[in-house]
């Protein structure tokens, strides 16, 4: 359409919306379909931080905040950092977003010009590229295949940054992969970064809490603390405490960088609900032990999808630290034939020749920067899962 302008042109919708939105017409329309593509966990928002957000309905908490959050929730994100993540942050350099994405977007427009490049780690979210492409930025792909457990090592960050760069991205546990970096291979990558003086870091912690087998998380600017004036550290309450649709995200860093994501928020939403923000800092000030039984069931579930997946002819799995996805290779169906006759040629064709023939909404690696792989998400009930896998693997075995 002419009269879009050239920034929109440049962004695509998220695959992974679009794959649970399709998911949600099929059943609405009478199909047993099984959606695997949604990154939100299947567990309810724990009854201490909804009964919080009822709470601050019931005194009249029902008004505008300041910009970057309650001063509230700006302590308890202080004290969350310096409680869990060994950083200190005062609560003028915290941002309070409406979700982790809006963080990301207020970052990039406040910082990224016309021919500025961001280093993006691949597999990525799938809208890191968008955002920095939308501020008319250059995203620039670090790729990580199987071999390196998705993740990328010191020389391949070095030979991505340039004299452009503006940024780089890490997401530890990933989206889509699970992987997470340990703390010696943050260390190796910081050691690139201070090499670089010109170049900021933006470090997606959301999963945070959401790692198995012992793993123990790190940030990045606790491994290398010289870092710090020049990171943002990015989480949210989404994940852990399974409020998606509250819409908190948050961030800390440096205070002029803070200030001009608020300028930036200012002209858009000004803040998110003051409602989500009473629920976020009972989450963040409350208790975590439900935590307990959710890892336990979500380590459960990976391990129930990883072993039926690595079952099914023409995929292989690995098995992924932390998140609550896996991203399994389908090469082993690439060049063979569907029943109908079909070939299939790449991923997409293969995800939707599971979700046409077996009812499976999956999302394609195109999304996220690797083929020929998909992702699944295990953040839903076993059942659902030991049908899906069933299914996914009944499809396979049906290729020639």
């Amino acid at each position: 359409m002419p009269f879009l302008s050239q920034a929109v042109r440049r962004i695509k919708p998220s695959p992974t919306i679009a794959v649970t939105t399709r998911a949600a017409e099929l059943k609405a329309a009478g199909r047993d379909v099984i959606g695997l593509g949604a990154g939100e966990p299947d567990f309810d928002t724990p009854d201490h931080i909804k009964e919080a957000a009822i709470a601050a309905i019931r005194r009249g908490d029902t008004k505008y905040t300041p910009i970057h959050g309650t001063k509230a929730l700006r302590e308890a994100i202080s004290a969350k950092f310096a409680r869990e993540n060994n950083l200190a942050y005062t609560p003028d350099e915290i941002a309070v977003c409406c979700g982790g994405k809006q963080v990301l977007f207020n970052a990039i427009l406040a910082t990224v010009d016309p021919g500025d490049e961001v280093v993006i780690p691949a597999p990525y979210w799938v809208s890191y590229p968008d955002i920095v492409q939308l501020a008319g930025g250059t995203p620039v792909f670090a790729v990580a295949g199987a071999d390196m457990g998705f993740k990328i090592g010191a020389v391949q960050l070095q030979r991505a940054i340039t004299a452009k760069t503006k940024w780089v991205i890490l997401n530890s546990p990933a989206n889509p992969t699970g992987a997470a970096y340990s703390r010696d291979e943050l260390a190796s990558l910081a050691k690139v970064l201070m090499r670089n003086p010109h170049v900021w870091v933006m470090v997606d912690d959301i999963y945070e809490h959401l790692t198995y087998d012992g793993f123990k998380f790190t940030s990045l600017a606790e491994v290398e603390p010289a870092l710090k004036p020049r990171t943002l550290t990015i989480n949210g309450v989404s994940k852990a405490y399974s409020m998606t649709g509250w819409r908190v995200g948050y961030a800390g860093g440096p205070i002029e960088l803070i200030k001009a994501m608020a300028n930036v928020q200012s002209q858009s939403t000004t803040h998110t609900s003051s409602i989500s923000q009473a629920a976020a800092t009972a989450a963040l000030n409350g208790p975590m032990d439900f935590l307990v039984g959710w890892r336990k069931s979500f380590a459960e579930r990976r391990d129930l999808v990883v072993a039926k997946l690595n079952a099914a002819p023409g995929l292989t799995c690995m098995k992924p630290e932390g998140a609550f996805y896996v991203y399994p290779s389908c090469a082993g169906t690439i060049g063979k034939k569907t029943p109908a006759g079909k070939t299939i040629a790449n991923d997409t064709d293969f995800v939707t020749y599971l979700l046409e023939t077996e009812g499976v909404a999956v999302v394609q690696g195109n999304a996220f920067g690797l083929e020929p792989y998909f992702r699944i998400s295990y953040a839903t009930k076993t059942a659902a899962l030991e049908d899906a896998c069933m299914r996914i693997t009944r499809a396979c075995a049906a290729l020639k």
